[in-house]
């Protein structure tokens, strides 16, 4: 008789196609987001996110592919997690406003944002009310964050953090900025002070974005080498640098 070793290897294999599959075809069915963003709005390239506004066409093999979008759901998750951790350790936590996300919209609905939550009661010496964002990292991410801060370490996540506390009027206390080491599981906290001149160079762009997308007119690329790291990642370089 002879023993298929092999089997199982087969059958885990088969496991994962179809559990990719599954993923994909969910993402197929996902709504496009049809607005400026106000998580993405720290993105250095003005044209990418006209690109993203536009919905425009993105290289092929730039989606996300299902490994990845398995990590954004460990993020969403994570997220879950540390808001009851943080009510568990005596912090009075909202996350939703009649039963919605908090959210503020500007130019006519075109630029939007939804925060992860406000803490409204604190133990001693924690200042509240206060604007909450969390976010999961790898160690890398989660070390440079530490050591950095977040406006060295993640600008984009410090440019949505200025711009929120600005729109949710909650400029006069520190936000908390939560990070989750997803390797260690350790916990990291930034109280990050209101930044008025990066929340109103952040709203400044959305309007010159949605305006220049209004008016047919391209704006400029943040680098002129197609080699540059800028570009090396984005899913649009080819309708960008080659129509």
């Amino acid at each position: 008789m002879i023993l298929d070793f092999n089997s199982h290897s087969t059958l885990s294999d088969r496991f994962n196609e179809l559990i990719d599959a599954a993923i994909d075809g969910n993402a197929q069915s996902e709504t496009r987001r049809e607005y400026l963003g106000g998580s993405a709005i720290g993105e250095p390239c003005a044209r990418r996110l006209q690109y993203e506004y536009h919905d425009a066409p993105r290289d092929e093999g730039s989606g996300f592919e299902p490994r990845i979008r398995r990590i954004f759901h460990r993020g969403h998750q994570s997220e879950d997690w540390m808001a009851q951790w943080i009510r568990d350790a005596g912090f009075d936590l909202r996350t939703e406003k009649h039963g919605r996300q908090f959210g503020f919209e500007d130019c006519d609905g075109r630029f939007k944002g939804h925060a992860d939550g406000v803490i409204v009661a604190a133990p001693h010496g924690f200042k509240v009310p206060a604007l909450w964002e969390s976010k999961t990292l790898g160690s890398k991410g989660f070390n440079q964050l530490k050591k950095h801060g977040i406006a060295k370490a993640y600008p984009k996540y410090a440019a949505q953090v200025a711009t929120y506390q600005a729109y949710f009027q909650l400029a006069e206390n520190p936000a908390f900025f939560t990070a989750l080491c997803s390797d260690t599981m350790e916990i990291h906290l930034e109280l990050v002070p209101f930044n008025q001149t990066l929340a109103q160079a952040c709203m400044d762009k959305a309007a010159t974005i949605l305006t220049a997308c209004d008016h047919g007119e391209t704006l400029p690329r943040i680098t002129d080498d197609p080699a540059s790291f800028a570009c090396r990642f984005c899913p649009f370089k080819e309708v960008c640098w080659n129509g």
